[in-house]
C-alpha cells in the first residue's frame, strides 16, 4: 500500500493578539540576534511595531532588512541574502506577504550555504535550513508560512519558477488576525482567491493524497463561506480570521499535494507582466476549472457536497458545474479584473504565453487533465 507523507511547520499561534506568542517563541530558541525581513511599507503602516517592540524589549539584539520587493527576482533575492550574511543572526522573523516570506525562506538556507541561489535553482535538493524561521503573514491567501516552496522571477525567461524543499517549512507559524484587521480590499480579493485556487488545485491534483485532501477541503469550506464577507465588511473580523486559517491549510495541502495548471499558466503574466499574483490566478481559475472538469467531477463533486449540502441528491456533472459557477461568482463579486487586455497583454504575447506556460511542467504534469499546446492557447484566448 501507498505511504503517504504530509511535512507541515512544527508550531502553528492562531488567533487574535497570537502575536504576543513572540515572547514564549524568542525564548524558546535563546535567541540573541533576529533578522526581521520585511517590507518598507508594512514598515511605515506600524505592522511590525509589536513584534519589534516584544524583540528589544527581550534585549535581543534586532536587524531590519525591508527592502522586500513583490514578486522578487533572484537579484532581490540575493541583495537581501547578502545584507543578512554581513550580521550574526540565529533567528529569522519574515512579517509580509507571499513575497516576503519567500524571501526569508530563501535566506534561511542561502545564508552560510556553499551553493549558491543558482544550484538551488537547479537542484533544490540540496537545500539545508541554517537558521530557523518563524512566518507572520500579513495577507489572507498565500499560504506561503506553510509550503516547502520559495517562488522566483527569472526576468531572462519573464517567468517564475519555484524552488521545493522541506527545507522551507518554516519552524513557528503566527496567525494574527489583527494583522489583516485593515487589508485593502483588493489584497482580500486577490490573496483570498489565491488561496481558493490552492485548496481548488490541490483536492484536483493528480498528486492529492488523503492528507493533503483533508486540509484542502477544510480551507475550501472556510473561503467559499467567508471571502466575500471579508471583502464586503472591513469590520468582520470573524470573516477575516477564517480566512487567515484558510490560507494555511491551502498552503499545507499545496505541501502534500501541489497545484496544477492554473498555477503553472499563471507565473507567465507574473514574470513579463508583473500582473500580481493572486491576480493572475484569478484570472484564469474559471476556464482552466472549466476545461479540467469532466476530468475531476467526482473531486469537484465532493467539494460541492461540503459547500453546498442540500445539492447532495443531484449527479456529479450538476454539482461539479456548481463549483466552478462559484468560483466565477467569487471572482466577480470581488470585482477582480478577469480580462488581460486590462493589463497591457495583446494577441500578439499569445505565442509567449503559450510557449512560456507549456514550460511550467512541474505543475502541469499535476493537473487531472493533459493540456496540449492548443489546449493552453484556447485558455488564455478565453481570457484576452
Amino acid at each position: 500500500m501507498k505511504t503517504n507523507t504530509l511535512q507541515i511547520p512544527s508550531f502553528l499561534h492562531e488567533g487574535e493578539k497570537s502575536i504576543e506568542s513572540l515572547d514564549s517563541i524568542m525564548s524558546k530558541y535563546e535567541a540573541k540576534s533576529v533578522a526581521l525581513i520585511t517590507d518598507k511599507q508594512l514598515m511605515n503602516l506600524g505592522l511590525c511595531d509589536q513584534a519589534i517592540e516584544i524583540i528589544e524589549r527581550k534585549q535581543i539584539t534586532l536587524h531590519v532588512f525591508d527592502e522586500v520587493v513583490p514578486e522578487p527576482s533572484v537579484d532581490d533575492v540575493l541583495h537581501i541574502v547578502n545584507q543578512v550574511s554581513l550580521t550574526s543572526v540565529d533567528l529569522i522573523l519574515a512579517i509580509g506577504g507571499g513575497s516576503t516570506m519567500d524571501t526569508a525562506k530563501l535566506v534561511s538556507v542561502l545564508i552560510k550555504a556553499k551553493y549558491t541561489i543558482y544550484d538551488l535553482l537547479n537542484d533544490a535538493s540540496i537545500a539545508q535550513k541554517m537558521v530557523p524561521t518563524i512566518m507572520v503573514p500579513t495577507t489572507c491567501g498565500t499560504g506561503s508560512e506553510a509550503t516547502c516552496n520559495a517562488i522566483v522571477a527569472l526576468p531572462e525567461e519573464n517567468s517564475k519558477k519555484g524552488i521545493v524543499n522541506g527545507a522551507f517549512i518554516p519552524n513557528e507559524v503566527i496567525l494574527d488576525v489583527q494583522l489583516i484587521a485593515h487589508l485593502p480590499r483588493n489584497i482580500i480579493a486577490a490573496t483570498g482567491v489565491d488561496a481558493l485556487a490552492h485548496c481548488v488545485e490541490c483536492y484536483t491534483s493528480n498528486k492529492a493524497t488523503p492528507l493533503s485532501n483533508t486540509y484542502a477541503l477544510a480551507g475550501a469550506q472556510l473561503i467559499f463561506a467567508n471571502i466575500v464577507k471579508a471583502y464586503k465588511d472591513p469590520q468582520d473580523l470573524a470573516a477575516k480570521r477564517a480566512m487567515m486559517l484558510a490560507a494555511f491549510y491551502g498552503g499545507v495541502a499545496i505541501t502534500g499535494s501541489g497545484t496544477t495548471a492554473v498555477h503553472a499558466l499563471s507565473y507567465p503574466l507574473g514574470g513579463k507582466f508583473h500582473i500580481a499574483h493572486g491576480v493572475s490566478n484569478a484570472i484564469l481559475f474559471t476556464a482552466v476549472m472549466e476545461f479540467n472538469r469532466d476530468a475531476c467531477q467526482t473531486q469537484l463533486a465532493q467539494i460541492c457536497d461540503a459547500i453546498q449540502p442540500d445539492m447532495c441528491q443531484e449527479s456529479e456533472g450538476a454539482k461539479s458545474e456548481f463549483v466552478v459557477r462559484a468560483i466565477a461568482s467569487i471572482v466577480r463579486e470581488t470585482e477582480i479584473p478577469v480580462n488581460l487586455n486590462d493589463f497591457g497583454v495583446k494577441k500578439s504575447d499569445l505565442a509567449f504565453l503559450v510557449n512560456a506556460g507549456f514550460q511550467q511542467q512541474r505543475l502541469l504534469v499535476n493537473n487531472p487533465k493533459k493540456l496540449s499546446v492548443e489546449d493552453i492557447q484556447s485558455i488564455y484566448q478565453k481570457v484576452l
